[in-house]
């Protein structure tokens, strides 16, 4: 596959920050989150309180650090050997001739997400859309987030195309989970992600995890009083 650096986009919207939220900013008129939040709204939703509502600051983790490192190296070595091209080229040409893209910005205004594909795919006959993580096992937040990715893709492109949600293990070509994105998953992903958006706007609480290992090895467990001993 012909490998391309999705470097612009034709459409232009109206975006600005959020006044009290972290993070979330307001797009066409809609809060609009980024979508790595609906990983850690599957690990514990009061995580996302604590971190963007009430602004608590913590350190990286190790494994964040790590994780971010390898994801940088990959994409300095993908763009030396990508043609740049904008996003609206990539999609069109793909319908004739195969590529890959690294960091593929997509974006829903009317869904209220957005946010960077690891990896993506375009064939002729399907999409494929690709999440790098740590480990292989296929955790209910990872894949929401990558279901929200390709709820983005298709909402952006009207993709007609199969379209398919992957994880990889990162550093690999282990691609560990893989599904298609059809209307059923697409309908649970909408509806989680409308949870999400009643969270921001005070129409529902933030459930914290009922899991003690979780809040044993949650780097806000020191500010949180829900953290479980």
């Amino acid at each position: 596959m012909k490998q391309k650096n999705i470097t612009g986009f034709e459409k232009e919207y109206s975006i600005k920050d959020h006044p009290s939220i972290k993070g979330l900013q307001i797009i066409e008129g809609k809060n609009n989150f980024p979508i790595s939040w609906l990983n850690q709204q599957g690990y514990c939703e009061y995580q996302l309180y604590l971190e963007y509502i009430k602004g608590i600051k913590t350190q990286a983790t190790p494994a964040m650090t790590h994780g971010s490192q390898i994801h940088q190296e990959l994409e300095d070595i993908f763009k030396e050997a990508s043609t740049p091209t904008t996003f609206e080229n990539a999609v069109e040409e793909s319908k004739k001739e195969a590529s890959m893209s690294r960091e593929c910005f997509v974006i829903a205004p009317d869904y209220g997400i957005r946010g960077y594909i690891d990896e993506i795919w375009m064939k002729p006959d399907e999409i494929v859309i690709i999440d790098d993580k740590p480990g292989r096992t296929p955790y209910q937040s990872t894949m929401n987030q990558v279901r929200a990715y390709c709820l983005a893709y298709k909402d952006m492109t009207g993709e007609t195309r199969k379209i398919k949600g992957a994880l990889r293990e990162r550093g690999t070509e282990n691609l560990f989970w893989i599904e298609i994105f059809t209307p059923e998953v697409e309908k649970e992903i909408k509806f989680t992600i409308d949870r999400m958006h009643g969270l921001f706007e005070e129409q529902k609480p933030f459930i914290p995890t009922k899991n003690p290992k979780k809040c044993k090895s949650c780097r806000f467990k020191d500010d949180c009083e829900h953290a479980k001993a």
